[in-house]
């Protein structure tokens, strides 16, 4: 196969730049022990004779993921030093998304190997190996970041030429001294240690709930307080939070709204109040900050087109059994201070125990709809019909547009269904991009990527 040798070269240059980073160090000599035995297997694979067609699609998103860091420990090891140090602690956390995508092709490789060699492939990348490691590797990078710092800082200041040199360092030596969100323990939280104001009208109310912002171990968070009826026992709320628990800590992402537990208020009260603490999202939906800013320039497009990919990757990988969102759409996105953006919905009751329940579960609007499912109303929800509806929620970013809008049902039927249309794009659009977001709208679901394809290539067009 054509491709084996470019993924062999990269890795070999990978492995070598990895000896000459400063910052984030121990991280990427994980990473590039990694795809060394990836390496090795794909070696391995040469020798087959035969080109399965999931084999070959994995060699190429491996490829495109090798690419991805490469071009990451590069920056790290050319840029200038203070740069560096300040990117390095920026873009830390991608380390976990390569990872992943590197772990998704060791899955689809150890098929085309004999039993032992497929055994060690995947020891190596077992969830429990890679948690500890990642974990163990963060802390002393996280270390050896801040003695860096601490040890150069006034060699660098005397250096700097410029005003915001200075205010980016101090900016950034205040950074390390703050809690980082992904550190923080999901569990129940105690009344006294939030900072929450009852009386306060909520920033957003229903039927069934009200969310407050407040103040929780030094994080701003966004409290919701469920109306639940009296017949709710609060050891049935404290059972299935136990669960959601559980299956929060296995999505725990940068591009997944944090939630940090549940909080019970007036407890031996008649009527106790349920909160849920998640972090807060100073701008809001994905949607709103659309609507609110059309001049969005490409490149952060681009980044926020990226994030949101991770966020919906890091929910597909996270099982090897079924598990996808089922409601995607621009408003289950919200986006930070800092325009990072984040899939959100995850709830109390809304993880594990309701993704089960998928036929109970309220779906997007027809716009989200997929054509398999426009057509058939039986049509099982997957993750294909999921990444058509992320397809849409690309083009809104790409366009800051509604999509369908105006058009009724039947209309909105029609158009896709009947005239396979995908809305168009902006005359500036990045090619790579349209036609990335033409491949999660395809008619047929075979053509469209998995969510790791996607994130990948989302990291090549930034």
């Amino acid at each position: 196969m054509d491709i084996i040798k470019p993924i062999l070269g990269i890795a070999k240059k990978l492995y070598s730049l990895s000896a000459e980073v400063k910052a984030n160090k121990k991280r990427c000599q994980r990473l590039a022990q990694r795809v060394k035995v990836l390496a090795d297997t794909v070696s391995m694979v040469k020798g087959l004779g035969e080109d399965p067609a999931p084999v070959e699609n994995s060699l190429r998103e491996l490829k495109l993921t090798l690419e991805n860091a490469q071009d990451m420990v590069e920056k790290y090891a050319s840029a200038k030093y203070m740069n560096r140090v300040l990117k390095a602690y920026k873009q830390g956390e991608e380390f976990e998304s390569l990872t992943m995508r590197l772990y998704d092709s060791a899955q689809v490789l150890s098929l085309a190997l004999q039993v032992d060699h497929r055994e060690q492939l995947q020891q190596i990348f077992s969830k429990e190996t890679r948690w500890r490691e990642d974990k163990a590797d963060r802390e002393i990078d996280h270390l050896e970041l801040q003695k860096l710092v601490h040890e150069k800082v006034e060699e660098v200041l005397g250096k700097v030429d410029s005003t915001q040199d200075v205010k980016d360092i101090k900016d950034f030596l205040e950074t390390l001294k703050k809690p980082r969100i992904l550190d923080q323990d999901i569990r129940e939280i105690k009344p006294e240690e939030l900072i929450y104001d009852v009386p306060k009208e909520p920033f957003i109310k229903n039927d069934n709930s009200e969310i407050f912002k407040g103040e929780y171990n030094k994080f701003t968070v966004a409290i919701k307080r469920y109306a639940y009826s009296r017949s709710t026992s609060l050891s049935q709320v404290r059972s299935i939070f136990k669960k959601e628990v559980d299956t929060m800590k296995r999505f725990e992402s940068p591009n997944i709204l944090r939630m940090f537990g549940i909080c019970v208020q007036e407890e031996s009260g008649p009527n106790p109040n349920y909160l849920i603490v998640m972090e807060f999202c100073e701008k809001g939906s994905l949607r709103e900050v659309l609507d609110s800013q059309r001049n969005l320039p490409w490149d952060r497009k681009a980044r926020m087109s990226l994030d949101a990919a991770q966020g919906l990757y890091r929910l597909h990988q996270s099982e090897e059994k079924f598990k996808v969102h089922g409601c995607i759409n621009s408003s289950k996105f919200l986006v930070d201070a800092g325009y990072r953006v984040k899939l959100a919905g995850f709830e109390l009751a809304q993880t594990e125990t309701s993704l089960k329940r998928t036929k109970d579960r309220k779906r997007s609007s027809l716009c989200y709809s997929s054509p398999q499912q426009l057509e058939s109303v039986n049509h099982p929800y997957d993750k294909a019909c999921e990444m058509y509806s992320f397809g849409i929620v690309l083009w809104e970013i790409a366009t800051c547009k509604i999509p369908f809008k105006g058009f009724s049902h039947k209309e909105v039927y029609q158009r896709v269904c009947t005239e396979k249309y995908a809305e168009p794009f902006l005359e500036d659009c990045p090619q790579q991009l349209g036609e990335l977001i033409n491949d999660c709208r395809s008619y047929d679901s075979f053509y469209r990527p998995t969510a790791g394809g996607n994130a990948t290539q989302l990291n090549g067009i930034r």
